[in-house]
């Protein structure tokens, strides 16, 4: 990651995060919710993950043929879940890339819906592909399921050559003063009062992200689950489809322990943890529909 510059960043071009990775998004200020496409090189083949919106797309095929490669030689479209904000574009990637061994992977969950996109090319679930895939130099690339961060069919996707872990909504933020790259003060590792910034800080990264996974993610259950499987490999590197690439082992540790801590995720901040017992009995509602 030596030769990986984090200042002056150009966000009108592609910004290479690792060897052969590169970040190809739309940079907008005014945007509330910045997208992150990732295309990965390697030798004269390529794949693109989480491509991003039908709106981003010509921003997005620019800043692929800066790159200086070619789109007809991208093999694989990998969608780590189906929302449009990854997924509508499929069918402009096909036009350019126009070749038929495409391969579109996803989980056979998400391919139920990603094929309402219009999608011409194969989908291939994570099954079928023994969950990764491989470039003909032997680089590759492993699937590790995810299930409802956020959606039933997410996984994320680990670069075994330079060790990022491309997690999807997991670790991402809502980014409301976004920068590629996660910035954080040393100070931000003992502060645990977001309200009251040490550095009088108008806008906190760490509250940002707690807040996107509070309303993104279904609960605090679902969200430890899968920080645990992310935990079982040995990534340096967490490349988020939303917000900021974190690449500082302290700040990735901080993140981390912060995340798999929180409580008010999804449905527990609205039921407060009670358990189904605690939800009432239904005889008023069978009495009511007069089933009884």
């Amino acid at each position: 990651m030596s030769d990986i510059s984090y200042t002056n960043l150009d966000y009108m071009r592609p910004i290479k995060i690792s060897e052969g990775i590169y970040w190809v998004g739309s940079y907008d200020i005014s945007a509330s919710l910045h997208c992150n496409p990732y295309m990965i090189i390697d030798g004269d083949e390529a794949v693109v993950i989480d491509g991003g919106s039908r709106p981003d797309f010509p921003t997005v095929m620019m800043k692929i043929l800066q790159t200086g490669f070619d789109p007809s030689s991208i093999k694989a479209l990998i969608y780590q879940h189906y929302d449009p904000d990854l997924c509508s574009s499929i069918p402009n990637f096909e036009d350019i890339i126009n070749r038929k061994d495409l391969k579109i992977i996803s989980d056979r969950i998400n391919n139920i819906f990603i094929k309402h996109y219009y999608v011409s090319s194969p989908l291939h679930s994570l099954e079928d592909v023994n969950y990764s895939f491989t470039f003909s130099s032997g680089r590759k690339l492993k699937f590790v399921k995810t299930p409802y961060a956020h959606s039933a069919g997410s996984f994320v996707t680990f670069d075994t050559k330079t060790g990022v872990l491309f997690t999807s909504d997991l670790f991402g933020n809502y980014a409301v003063e976004w920068n590629l790259f996660l910035k954080l003060d040393p100070e931000c590792r003992t502060c645990l009062d977001y309200t009251s910034c040490p550095n009088s800080r108008s806008y906190c990264p760490l509250e940002d992200m707690l807040n996107f996974h509070k309303n993104i993610m279904p609960s605090e259950r679902i969200l430890r689950w899968s920080l645990e499987q992310i935990a079982k490999l040995p990534f340096s590197v967490i490349a988020p489809q939303h917000g900021s690439v974190i690449y500082q082992p302290q700040d990735i540790v901080l993140v981390c322990e912060r995340l798999v801590s929180l409580r008010g995720v999804g449905i527990d901040g609205i039921s407060e943890n009670r358990s189904y017992s605690e939800f009432g009995d239904i005889a008023h509602l069978k009495k009511r529909l007069a089933l009884q």
